[in-house]
């Protein structure tokens, strides 16, 4: 791997864009943002799953601390 290949397009000196941009193709633009949804719903989904797992603890405990 070459060195540009490891900078993500920034110099590593002096902190500055290069100017490199890659064209994506409209195939891999739909790939990208379909990418992105799923990402997006799987984060969704641990927050539900942590609220969730949350509220089901408190009330447990709620409850034992009642009886």
């Amino acid at each position: 791997m070459s060195d540009r290949d490891d900078n993500f397009g920034f110099h590593h000196r002096e902190g500055q864009a290069t100017g490199e941009h890659v064209r994506l193709t409209p195939e891999q633009e739909k790939a990208r943002k379909r990418r992105n949804v799923y990402i997006a719903w799987g984060l969704v989904a641990f927050m539900v799953a942590v609220f969730l797992i949350t509220v089901v603890r408190l009330s447990q405990n709620i409850a034992g601390a009642a009886g």
